[in-house]
C-alpha cells in the first residue's frame, strides 16, 4: 500500500496520513522486548509509514533509543519528539503503578522553561543517535496531565520558555516545525495566541467516538494555518476492541455508546478499528494518525484496516443515528 502525504500547515514537511505512534516502544504497559520493538519500526517502514513520533517520556528515553536504532540507516522519514520533561539518572524506586515495563534508569523532572527545552531537544538527539529532528511538540501542558491548577502555571511557562527556544530551533533551521502535544483540546485553543505554530499532536479528541474540536478547535487551526495530527485514534483501546478510554476502564455510558457504533459498523461488515481510523482523516486540518501497536501482529491490522474500502452508507448511518457529528467530514 502506497500512503498518502499531507503537508504540515505552511512548512516544507510532508507527513504520511498514518505514522507509528512510539509510546509502546517505551513499554506503555505492555512487555516488548528491545528487539520486537526495533522490528517494529522497520516493519512499519516496510508498509510504507514514514512519519514516527516519539517522546523521552515514554519510557524515560526507552522509545527514542529504539526508534532511533530503527530509523538510522534508513532515509526521508520524518520525525517528531517532544520537550517538556527533563530526564535524570533514576534515584528512587520506581513506583509500582508506573505504567512503564522495562523503561531505561531514569526519571523525569518538569521543566518547560527555554534552557529546559534546549537541553532536552540536545538530548534527545543524543537518545535518538539521529542527525536531525523534524517537529519538536512541548508536552502533556494540560490538566489532564498537571491538574486543572497547576495547568495554568504549566501552560504559562511553556509560552514564556520553551516556545522561544522552539521557535529559536525553528528559525535556525534545527528543526522544520513546532507544535503542542496534549490530551485536551483547550491548550491548545490557548497557545494560538502566543506564537505561530505549525501543528498540533491531539490524542484521543478527534476521534469516531468523540468530536467536539470539530465546533471550535478545528476552525481555529484553519485560521492559523496549523495542522492537527490525531493520537489515540482508537481512544486508548475502547475503538479496538478493548475496555480502555482514556487509559482507565471505560465508564458505562461510553460502552454504550462504542456498541452502538459497532453495531452499525457490523451491519456494514466493516470491523469497528477500521472506521475509527480512517474517520479523522477526513478532515483538512488532520495531516496524520499515530496509533501506537503493541506488536508486529497489531501494526498488520492497522495497516490492513487503513487499506479497507468503507462503504458511504456506513458514514451516512452513523450521522442518521446521532453517533458522529451531523457537519464531520467523513472518508471518500
Amino acid at each position: 500500500m502506497t500512503l498518502e502525504t499531507r503537508r504540515l500547515g505552511g512548512t516544507s514537511v510532508e507527513v504520511t496520513v498514518l505514522g507509528l505512534g512510539g509510546a509502546t516502544l517505551g513499554g506503555n504497559r505492555v512487555r516488548l522486548t528491545d528487539t520486537d520493538a526495533r522490528v517494529m519500526v522497520l516493519d512499519a517502514w516496510d508498509s510504507d509509514i514514514r512519519y514516527f513520533d516519539t517522546a523521552p517520556f515514554y519510557g524515560y528515553g526507552r522509545s527514542e533509543h529504539l526508534m532511533g536504532d530503527g530509523l538510522r540507516q534508513k532515509d526521508g522519514w520524518v520525525l517528531s519528539t517532544k520537550v517538556g520533561r527533563r530526564l535524570k539518572a533514576r534515584r528512587t524506586p520506581q513506583a509500582l503503578d508506573d505504567a512503564w515495563i522495562n523503561p531505561l534508569p531514569f526519571e523525569y523532572d518538569f521543566d518547560y522553561s527555554y534552557d529546559g527545552a534546549m537541553r532536552s531537544y540536545e538530548d534527545s538527539i543524543q537518545r535518538l543517535g539521529l542527525d536531525h529532528i523534524d517537529i519538536l511538540y512541548i508536552h502533556d501542558i494540560d490538566g489532564f496531565t498537571h491538574g486543572a491548577e497547576r495547568q495554568h502555571e504549566m501552560h504559562r511557562a511553556a509560552m514564556e520558555g520553551a516556545y522561544r527556544a522552539l521557535d529559536e530551533l525553528r528559525r535556525n533551521g534545527d528543526i522544520k516545525a513546532i507544535g503542542i502535544g496534549v490530551n485536551e483540546a483547550n491548550p491548545i485553543a490557548n497557545a494560538l495566541e502566543h506564537g505561530q505554530w505549525d501543528v498540533f499532536l491531539l490524542a484521543g479528541r478527534y476521534t469516531l467516538l468523540e468530536q467536539e474540536p470539530l465546533d471550535s478547535l478545528l476552525p481555529a487551526l484553519e485560521k492559523h494555518g496549523a495542522s492537527v495530527v490525531i493520537g489515540g485514534p482508537f481512544n486508548s483501546g475502547i475503538l479496538a476492541g478493548r475496555e480502555t478510554w482514556n487509559y482507565v476502564k471505560a465508564p458505562q455510558n461510553v460502552m454504550e455508546r462504542v456498541e452502538a457504533i459497532a453495531r452499525v459498523c457490523d451491519s456494514h461488515g466493516v470491523p469497528l478499528p477500521a472506521a475509527a481510523l480512517q474517520f479523522p482523516l477526513a478532515h483538512p486540518q488532520v495531516a496524520s494518525t499515530i496509533p501506537g501497536p503493541r506488536s508486529a501482529a497489531e501494526l498488520n491490522e492497522i495497516i490492513d484496516w487503513m487499506g479497507l474500502e468503507i462503504p458511504a452508507s456506513l458514514w451516512s448511518d452513523l450521522k442518521t443515528e446521532g453517533l458522529i457529528h451531523a457537519d464531520a467530514p467523513v472518508p471518500r
